[in-house]
């Protein structure tokens, strides 16, 4: 299990790392679980595209640490999207998961919403540590071929400016991708 050191770091190098690792979730006696293939770095209030970009709120407390705790959000109302928070309390910055590989008897986890309907993850995680029992986050020693893993501009944060077009996305080519890689 990757405890709150692994995320207690840089949130580029925190996302990169996360590639290839299995996303956990334990819940009513399943064991679900799927390979991350697709993350985005969201780096604190600088970021225009990163909800602690507007200040601390009560929706982003979360966001402003400790590491290693899983910060969960409804966008459209509709749908939860989940994060890892990284860095020392009081730096809010943090990881989306966009897309898993999803493991076996796993629905389809092409998209923030989609990995959370998959493995049951709503706002009652917000806030809870990333260990076991409920959601966690293991290296099961799979890595990825050197130079396999690609940086591209994040999804759906246009209105950001210039922010918007920093590769802070990681991902494997995969056909869970959220949004295909450009040829």
């Amino acid at each position: 299990m990757l405890g709150p050191g692994f995320f207690a770091r840089d949130t580029l190098e925190v996302a990169n790392d996360l590639i290839g690792k299995l996303l956990v979730r334990e819940t009513d006696g399943w064991l679900r679980w799927g390979r991350l293939i697709e993350v985005e770095a969201y780096c604190g209030p600088e970021d225009r595209a990163a909800h602690s970009w507007r200040g601390h709120t009560p929706r982003t407390t979360v966001m402003y640490g400790p590491p290693g705790h899983a910060y969960v959000y409804l966008i459209y109302g509709m749908h939860n999207c989940l994060n890892f928070v990284t860095r020392p309390e009081g730096c809010p910055q943090a990881v989306l998961v966009r897309a898993l590989e999803p493991g076996p008897g796993v629905g389809r986890c092409s998209g923030p919403g989609l990995v959370c309907k998959a493995l049951d993850i709503d706002r009652s995680l917000n806030g809870a540590s990333l260990e076991p029992p409920a959601l966690y986050v293991i290296d099961d020693g799979f890595r990825p071929i050197p130079g396999a893993v690609v940086c591209t501009p994040r999804v759906g944060v246009g209105y950001a400016n210039v922010w918007a077009d920093l590769p802070w996305r990681f991902c494997l080519d995969n056909p869970h991708l959220s949004r295909p890689l450009r040829s």
